[in-house]
């Protein structure tokens, strides 16, 4: 009998590597709306942090990359800062308001949400988690997730009297969501090759997956059509994100199950990258 694969409990999502048009005006939109710092850069590409230590977002410039229209093609739909606390998301939420910026929100029961776009288009979603006891589940073990109206007045009485430093410590990259070509591909991918086990799906159309318990380490939908194709490689969008292991063993068996599927695995510099049917890059890294 085979073994289903399976990620290590442990595992978690590191960093989020962007393609952009225009750094300076990246820049600019993540230091003021957003509230990463810069940490190194290094040219064209830019390593932002929350800490000043963990780098969660790298900015790369493809000079006049092309930006597509939303929601048109298999690729980002957005990546997912998740910050500590609730007063956290309040200041966030204050800032985000001063800035002007469009702001979608959601109640998803397991956590609060907003909503913004970067200047190319690229979806950011910034989050808070309610506490995993008072997640609830259905009789099959999937997470109960729903799309409500945020408490925005409560949030803005959770940071009522707080300053905005920019992201604080201990935020990290939550979870990502693309769109795909196909569920049943991705499934094939990220479920039955990479080891992710299903936790939630909307209908047909979208299917949620983590590692460990947690509600989401990932959204897979075809909002943006069945077949769409990849994003093309000059366009804004995703170049990959990074998962992150708790030994070498596991990294290594993780790229062989992939190897081994048939899936396109590169190993340059002792960095494994595996890449799933829509050129979106997974880098495997061991935790420090």
């Amino acid at each position: 009998m085979t073994t289903a694969a399976v990620l290590p409990q442990s595992l978690e999502i590191g960093l989020v590597q962007l393609r952009v048009s225009d750094l300076e005006r990246s820049l600019a939109f993540y230091q003021n709306v957003v509230g990463l710092k810069v940490l190194r850069q290094n040219g064209r590409e830019v390593e932002m942090t929350a800490d000043g230590q963990h780098v969660l977002l790298v900015l790369r410039e493809i000079k006049n990359a092309r930006v597509l229209r939303r929601n048109s093609v298999a690729g980002l739909y957005h990546f997912a800062i998740l910050v500590p606390d609730r007063p956290s998301l309040g200041l966030v939420l204050r800032n985000l308001i001063d800035s002007g910026i469009h702001i979608g929100q959601g109640d998803h029961l397991v956590s609060e949400a907003l909503y913004i776009q970067d200047p190319d288009n690229n979806g950011i979603e910034l989050y808070r988690d309610r506490p995993r006891d008072t997640w609830k589940h259905e009789a099959n073990g999937n997470v109960v997730m729903t799309t409500d109206p945020v408490d925005v007045d409560g949030l803005l009485a959770a940071s009522e009297g707080l300053s905005w430093p920019g992201l604080p410590a201990g935020t990290v990259i939550g979870h990502v969501h693309f769109h795909v070509g196909d569920l049943g591909e991705a499934k094939k991918f990220y479920v039955d090759t990479l080891g992710f086990e299903q936790t939630a799906h909307y209908g047909d159309a979208a299917m949620f997956i983590s590692a460990g318990g947690y509600h989401h380490h990932m959204g897979l939908n075809i909002w943006a059509g069945q077949g769409v194709p990849a994003a093309p490689a000059d366009a804004a969008g995703i170049d990959y994100f990074t998962l992150l292991l708790p030994s070498v063993q596991e990294r290594d068996l993780v790229a062989e199950r992939v190897r081994s599927a048939g899936y396109r695995v590169d190993e340059t510099g002792g960095i494994v990258t595996v890449t799933d049917p829509w050129n979106i890059g997974i880098q495997l890294l061991v935790k420090p």
